[in-house]
């Protein structure tokens, strides 16, 4: 099958090229008709050179969602060694043999097709691609950070970079889970977020003690996390999108409140599939905003300048 494919040749924003490419199955694999892709965190720091180990040219996209014969599916977007201790206890997202992921590996779903190994699709509830691609990866990640926080009902948690395509989606889950949040969000997108009932706090503002954090943003704001988070709290450490180094400007706070920081690594197949359940039963308000497959350049260009509420999404 011949596919238009959007080829990162070069580490920055406009760094793309389109070319027509085969995609084949081979023994094992299928052919999914990408329907929409997700643009993630992780793509962003890739696309800024923040990962050492790749080089250009690059197929990103492990948001994946299309159909196989006419059927709806998601892609699971990691490959693990399903032999190692974290595989077999049913923590494959810390596999420590041979573990891939999508769209760096190998090439992803910035295309209109690409083949992917069978077992890895996970069938969808609905047809509203653009609306998993909005929120699954965002929910399951949720799921399992909230078990790296140990917290439960009643406890109140901070939520920064709450209008990207982590953040927004993440509130609305929590709440559910009735927890009390508290979002820092950009002041352009604070009136949305604050309509999901949570209560909302600016970047430059302070905000109130809270039992738990879940740091999506990384450096810009892991300063104003620590300082909000009580004695022997939990920084649950999501994302870290731009890359950059992070510096503590007091660390003697973190050391005098035994403050405990965590990673949370993506999420396990299971509670992959449990997020498309949501998504798929409306319990999950997807926000995005779509853009074609040929204007990858402008949906980055977009998540830089801050205009894009929730995920950015690219439908061939």
């Amino acid at each position: 099958m011949r596919v238009q494919t959007a080829v990162l040749t070069e580490f920055r924003p406009d760094g793309w090229q389109f070319e027509t490419r085969d995609v084949e199955a081979t023994s094992g694999e299928v052919v999914l008709r990408v329907r929409a892709a997700g643009i993630c965190g992780r793509d962003r720091v890739i696309v800024r050179g923040g990962f050492r180990n790749l080089r250009p040219p690059l197929v990103l996209g492990h948001e994946v969602f299309g159909d196989v014969e006419g059927r709806p599916f998601a892609v699971y977007p990691f490959w693990t060694c399903q032999r190692c201790v974290f595989c077999l206890s049913g923590e494959e997202n810390l596999c420590e043999g041979d573990f891939q992921v999508l769209g760096e590996t190998r090439p992803g779903g910035y295309a209109e097709a690409v083949a992917v190994p069978a077992g890895l699709l996970v069938p969808l509830p609905t047809e509203a691609y653009v609306d998993y691609a909005a929120a699954a990866c965002a929910v399951a990640t949720t799921f399992h950070a909230v078990r790296q926080a140990d917290v439960g009902p009643g406890a109140r948690v901070l939520v920064t970079g709450a209008g990207g395509g982590v953040g927004i989606h993440m509130v609305q889950v929590l709440r559910q889970m009735g927890l009390e949040v508290v979002a820092v969000v950009s002041e352009a997108k604070a009136d949305v977020v604050a309509g999901l009932d949570v209560k909302v706090v600016s970047p430059q503002e302070r905000p109130p003690i809270v039992d738990a954090v879940f740091e999506n943003v990384g450096a810009p704001t892991i300063n104003l996390s620590l300082a909000a988070l009580r004695r022997k709290g939990t920084l649950v450490w999501v994302g870290n999108i731009t890359g950059e180094a992070p510096r503590l400007l007091r660390p003697a706070v973190t050391i005098m409140r035994e403050h405990r920081i965590v990673g949370s690594a993506a999420y396990t197949r299971r509670e992959w599939t449990l997020a498309l359940e949501w998504i798929g039963s409306g319990r999950v308000r997807p926000f995005f905003r779509p853009f074609p497959l040929t204007a990858v350049a402008e949906a980055y260009r977009a998540l830089d300048r801050g205009e894009v509420l929730g995920r950015a999404v690219l439908v061939p």
